[in-house]
């Protein structure tokens, strides 16, 4: 193996783990955004103890994420009232459910049953390419491999 090689092996080993941490930061942003979505559709509002037991974690840490996405532009807050998403959050929030119903329905329709595509399709739907994403749509339409 010349030094070249070795050189572009790393490039791509580096290249390909930059994509996993940035599409980890992403994670935790879409989930937020799409479950305040989701509180606004079926209850009028996104509190922060909503979240917190949505989500399995203390007030704190809800808050943290909230300010972060404050920062990102993706949410509001006003003292004493609801979470609200931006434009740019409800946009990824629509973005974030269109991705997790393609690959919902991509696992149903190679025989995965329903209730466990619906949990695996949570963690999938942040670790896929576009390309890859257009491909399970593909294959759902045909509805076979």
């Amino acid at each position: 193996m010349t030094d070249k090689q070795t050189n572009e092996q790393v490039a791509d080993s580096a290249a390909k783990f930059d994509r996993i941490r940035r599409a980890h930061q992403s994670e935790v942003a879409e989930d937020y955004v799409e479950m305040i979505s989701e509180l606004i559709a079926t209850t009028g509002e996104a509190r922060t103890v909503d979240l917190a037991a949505r989500f399995g974690v203390t007030s704190p840490t809800v808050n943290a994420i909230i300010q972060r996405l404050q920062r990102e532009d993706l949410v509001e807050t006003r003292p004493y009232r609801s979470i609200f998403l931006t434009d740019k959050g409800k946009a990824l929030a629509e973005a974030s459910q269109a991705r997790h119903q393609i690959v919902r329905d991509f696992l149903v329709t190679i025989g995965v049953p329903a209730s466990i595509a619906e949990e695996d399709a949570e963690g999938v739907e942040h670790h896929v390419s576009e390309e890859t994403l257009r491909v399970f749509a593909d294959i759902t339409k045909r509805g076979t491999v």
